[in-house]
Formats: C-alpha cells, structure tokens, sequence
C-alpha cells in the first residue's frame, strides 16, 4: 500500500539554452519532481504554463520581448503556486519576493544552492496543498450541512436535497481535481490523511477515514480500521489461519481483513457461514 505521491510537475523558462539544460539536469535527479516543458522566451512561456498548469514555474527575469515579470502578469490566476526566479541580476530581487516568488535563484548557482530553493518551493507547495485541501473539504461539508453544494462549485452532481456527491473537488497544486465518486475503489488511512485509490489514480486528503467513509456513503464497507471499500469493486474474501482474512478487489489488489470484521463484512455480501 505505499504508493509514491504524484511528482510535482515543473516548467523551466530562460532564454538560454545552456542555463535551462542546468536546471533540467538538476530536476533530473529529483524523482518528485518532473518536467513537463521548457521555453526560452517569454512568450511561449504564457502559452506552456497556460497549457500545462504545472506546479513549479522556473523563471528567468531578464528576456527578450517579455520579461519575467511580464509573463507573471500575463499569466494573471494561472501563475503557477510555485514560482522560483533565475537570474544574473540581483537588483530584480525584492520586486521577485514582492510577487510572492520562494526563491530567487542568483547565476551561477550550484547543486546546494539549487537543492534548498527546490526544498523551499516544495515545502511551500505541501504547506498550500495543505491548506487548500483542509479549504475544499471544508467547503465540501458545509455543503453536504446546507443541503446544497458548496461555494466555489467544489463540488458538483447534487440535487440541492442533501444527496450525496457524485464528484469530489481534491485541490493539486494549482488545479482542482474533480475525483469521480463512482471511480473510487478503496480509501486507506495514512496518519493524518487518507489515500483515494481511483483508479490508477491516488489522491491525497486531509481527512480522518471517519469523515471520508461518511461522506462516501453506504456502498463502502470498511474491513480494517485503516481501509475501507467500494463493495461492488471485492471479487473475492478468503479466511487465514488468524482468523482475519483477505479481500482481493476486481482489479487485482489485496488488502488486510481485520478478524474482528469478518462477520460483518460477510453480513454486508450476503454470505452465509
């Protein structure tokens, strides 16, 4: 059940080739960072974050025909959570910060500087995430209180009759995910957090399984104090020698049944002793 986290998807801007190869190479031993694109002006720089809504935005300031500070304004909403200048001028420094950049990358740099400012962004990114998800659950909720969804169209598919929902807003850097409730296999619990294993896809929540397994509703069952199931996905229980038990899902995956939720997970199927 440890499944890695997704990357953090990156994009590099800087009109020389030779200063975006460093970077790239730098990323490069990073396995939870990828980069999804780079660009050496300004302009095709808008275009590349607009198109791939990347996480972490690597920007040089000075640039031919539109600088870095231009591409921020260009970009407007979609300046990425996550934004690192990199420049060989150190004057631009306080207007970057100003901008809300979480590091100013000052050429030539090397692995050690590089590596703090990439720890700095990604400590940034986790502590937003962080306070989005508690946002968006929260939001979620307080819908599911009043009957109706909640502001933000975090969340979409009710009736305005207190219904469940047919889709979950997870907030992902700088996107809101719309998770299909319906695509959720299975939720396990992970400290303060849960996993939800749609899929291939796996979201990261900060929730207690007891709020999420509230909010997912009677077609889960849980079968270990850290997991619960969709019941139409199990396609087969098996009983071990300690008296708990195993279910296999229709995909193939294996988890843990508790002893103590044997009975009740065979009431739950309709089978008999």
């Amino acid at each position: 059940m440890n499944q890695s986290h997704r990357a953090v998807s990156a994009v590099v801007v800087d009109d020389e080739p030779a200063a975006r190869e460093v970077i790239r190479s730098f990323l490069g031993q990073e396995s939870r960072v990828q980069v999804v694109g780079d660009a050496g002006n300004g302009v095709e720089a808008v275009a590349l974050v607009r198109r791939a809504t990347p996480d972490l935005l690597f920007l040089d300031v000075q640039m031919p025909d539109l600088d870095g500070f231009g591409v921020l304004e260009e970009l407007g909403d979609a300046v990425p959570p996550g934004v690192v200048f990199v420049t060989a001028h150190d004057e631009h420094a306080l207007r970057a910060f100003e901008v809300h950049a979480v590091d100013y990358l000052l050429k030539p740099f090397g692995p050690a500087r590089f590596k703090a400012a990439l720890e700095r962004a990604l400590n940034a990114l986790a502590a937003k995430d962080a306070l989005d998800m508690r946002w968006t659950w929260e939001a979620l909720a307080a819908g599911q209180r009043s009957g109706g969804a909640p502001k933000g169209e975090i969340v979409d598919g009710t009736d305005g009759a207190g219904q469940r929902p047919r889709r979950i807003g997870v907030r992902t850097g700088s996107r809101i995910v719309l998770v299909d409730v319906d695509t959720v296999d299975w939720v396990e619990a992970d400290g303060d957090h849960v996993r939800l294993h749609a899929g291939d896809s796996i979201h990261l929540v900060s929730r207690s399984l007891r709020e999420v397994f509230n909010l997912l509703g009677p077609d889960f069952l849980q079968i270990h104090r850290s997991v619960i199931v969709r019941m139409s996905r199990i396609g087969e229980i098996r009983r071990e020698s300690d008296g708990g038990g195993i279910v296999k899902l229709t995909g193939g995956v294996q988890l843990r049944l508790a002893r103590a939720r044997w009975d009740t997970v065979q009431r739950a199927l309709g089978i008999g002793d």
